[in-house]
């Protein structure tokens, strides 16, 4: 299992906080595509989410918070 330091997915991310949730969302994306289940040597989405976070593969934006009207 590769462990993914701090330094690595701040790269592409302003925060090590940020990088999860885009990682974690991505997984999510990553997990709505058909795979093949044959493959044996298959890494995990979260994995596959973090690498191409840190090799700047994702491309995000962050919309703002609209507040609720009180």
């Amino acid at each position: 299992m590769r462990v993914f330091t701090p330094q690595e997915v701040t790269t592409h991310a302003a925060n090590k906080y940020l990088a999860v949730l885009v990682a974690a969302k991505f997984s999510r994306v990553l997990n709505e595509f058909p795979r093949d289940r044959s493959k044996s040597g298959e890494k995990k989405l979260t994995t596959r989410s973090l690498e191409n976070l840190s090799a700047g593969d994702i491309e995000y934006r962050v919309v703002p918070r609209r507040r609720s009207a009180e």
